[in-house]
């Protein structure tokens, strides 16, 4: 294994990258709009009764959004 200072001098000897590994990001990102739809759900429970203030509930529904526009961008990438 050549050190650290080997590469950095002579870039040619180190050895080549590996090939990236396809993945598919939508179960990751269908997974967490769930999580989100989940805690949407309890927020407004305690919302109801008047434990928290209607904040979680926009944190809630702002994770349920970025993970839409996510699932959305990885539907549009041909290679995922």
């Amino acid at each position: 294994m050549p050190s650290l200072i080997e590469v950095v001098l002579h870039p040619d000897r180190r050895k080549a990258s590996p090939e990236p590994v396809a993945v598919s990001l939508r179960p990751v990102f269908l997974v967490g709009i769930v999580v989100w739809l989940v805690a949407l759900g309890v927020s407004a429970l305690l919302w109801w009764r008047g434990t928290i203030d209607s904040t979680s509930l926009w944190v809630c529904a702002t994770g349920m959004l970025l993970g839409a526009g996510g699932y959305l961008w990885s539907r549009q990438s041909p290679d995922r």
